[in-house]
């Protein structure tokens, strides 16, 4: 691949990547004002991730972690948000949406040079499987920025989707604790004086 083909390449990705900014979210801004859109979630949990490492486990590299936090979502680019809270959790893990999901990570990281979709879309894979360490910190801040958004703007999608104390532990509060155990039990405090 010449030069010139590979910036090709790699700013074809990066505009379509700019797409992102464009895909709106259930959850809204921590004021209630408007959804967040997919590239400002990226961009808050890979804040998150330098904000919060400490709350990670021994060996958790925190680099790897806001790497596969940037990459997570592109494929919200074709699927579009699925919120985790809607049609009963199970759209959110359907196999209509993880086979959506695989389809859109090959096109979106097939616009790279090849060195690099491979690098990208092994990242975004570890993190969809969530088995190593840092996969598994990584998809535990995924779910904590919504919990702080919904607890900061007065129940946000809680209220819009009607749910539960016990759905938020099992669609949420099991992922956090998890990979960042101290950081669930400090939000479960939280989280009860909303839902009692």
């Amino acid at each position: 691949m010449s030069d010139a083909a590979r910036l090709a390449a790699q700013f074809a990705f990066l505009n379509e990547a700019d797409r992102l900014k464009s895909v709106l979210r259930a959850t809204t801004l921590v004021d209630g004002s408007r959804p967040e859109n997919s590239g400002e979630h990226s961009w808050h949990l890979t804040l998150y991730a330098l904000v919060l490492a400490d709350q990670a486990a021994p060996g958790v590299d925190i680099g790897r972690v806001i790497r596969m936090l940037i990459l997570h979502d592109l494929v919200e680019i074709d699927v579009g948000d699925v919120p985790i809270h809607s049609a009963n959790g199970l759209a959110h893990a359907s196999t209509d949406t993880i086979a959506a999901e695989q389809r859109a990570a090959d096109r979106i990281f097939g616009l790279l040079p090849p060195d690099l979709a491979q690098d990208f879309r092994a990242l975004w894979d570890e993190f969809e499987a969530a088995e190593t360490p840092d996969a598994v910190f990584a998809k535990s801040l995924d779910r904590v920025q919504p919990v702080m958004a919904n607890l900061m703007s007065g129940g946000g999608t809680w209220k819009t989707y009607a749910v539960t104390a016990e759905q938020l532990e099992a669609r949420v509060g099991v992922k956090i604790a998890r990979g960042a155990p101290r950081l669930w039990g400090w939000l479960q405090d939280r989280t009860r004086n909303f839902f009692s």
